[in-house]
């Protein structure tokens, strides 16, 4: 029995250590982030996968970082899409058009938070005329009265938020 005892001990070692903790550092991506609004609030979010070429395509380049080519995403049920309102015109900014930044719905917290998002192309009627909107609610009620148009061109694009009103990742 004394014999056994080292052999022992050396497993029940072996074993202990392999239950420890693992002191590697999980690796870090990092991805540059685009301004943007929601509910008013300055947001930052990430651009991952698109559904269309020529948009992922641009993002990449925008970005300096890959935007991978994801068809499938426009088959996502419209009930699992939020928004993205992105302007064609109107006020220079950081946008993708190279006009003011974007315009979210469903910030992380409410309940139609989905980083799945619906591309809706913005372009004032008269570009002399736009003003900066930071709000859903306010794009909506400018193309009510006819200042603005909206497009859906069927393109869904993953947009994580990553910095947002209350919170970050």
């Amino acid at each position: 029995m004394k014999k056994l005892l080292p052999l022992f001990l050396l497993v029940l070692t072996l074993i202990v250590a392999a239950c420890a903790p693992q002191t590697a550092e999980m690796p870090k991506a990092e991805l540059p982030a685009g301004k943007a609004w929601a509910d008013g609030k300055e947001i930052y979010f990430v651009h991952t996968e698109a559904s269309d070429p020529g948009v992922a395509e641009t993002l990449t380049n925008m970005m300096e970082s890959p935007v991978i080519l994801v068809p499938s995403l426009a088959d996502v049920p419209a009930e699992s899409l939020a928004n993205v309102y992105v302007f064609t015109n109107g006020i220079a900014g950081d946008g993708p058009f190279g006009f003011q930044a974007d315009v979210f719905d469903n910030p992380p917290g409410s309940d139609g938070y989905t980083p799945l998002r619906r591309l809706n192309v913005v372009t004032w009627t008269d570009g002399s005329a736009a003003r900066e909107l930071t709000h859903v609610d306010d794009v909506l009620a400018a193309e009510a009265a006819g200042e603005l148009t909206i497009e859906q061109p069927g393109v869904v694009i993953n947009m994580p938020f990553v910095v947002w009103d209350g919170g970050q990742r």
